[in-house]
């Protein structure tokens, strides 16, 4: 799936919905940093590209991410 066109803001809300889906074990941590160290873009963009992997779209269109309700979703 191609990300690149999602904006800074959808890249972090997309990818707080697919973290607040999985363990936050130190492992599953690391193997976003091994693929964007020292670049949030690029570790948003490596949550989120897990998510569509493991549930096949974005986590904003497919459960379990769909059900997630962010705090500032109304804003």
């Amino acid at each position: 799936m191609d990300i690149s066109n999602l904006t800074l803001r959808q890249l972090q809300t997309e990818s707080a919905r697919a973290l607040s889906t999985m363990q936050a074990t130190n492992n599953n941590i690391h193997q976003f940093n091994k693929q964007a160290h020292h670049n949030s873009q690029h570790w948003y963009g490596a949550v989120i590209n897990w998510y569509v992997e493991q549930y096949g779209d974005l986590p904003s269109k497919c459960s379990p991410g769909k059900d997630i309700k962010l705090v500032l979703d109304d804003v």
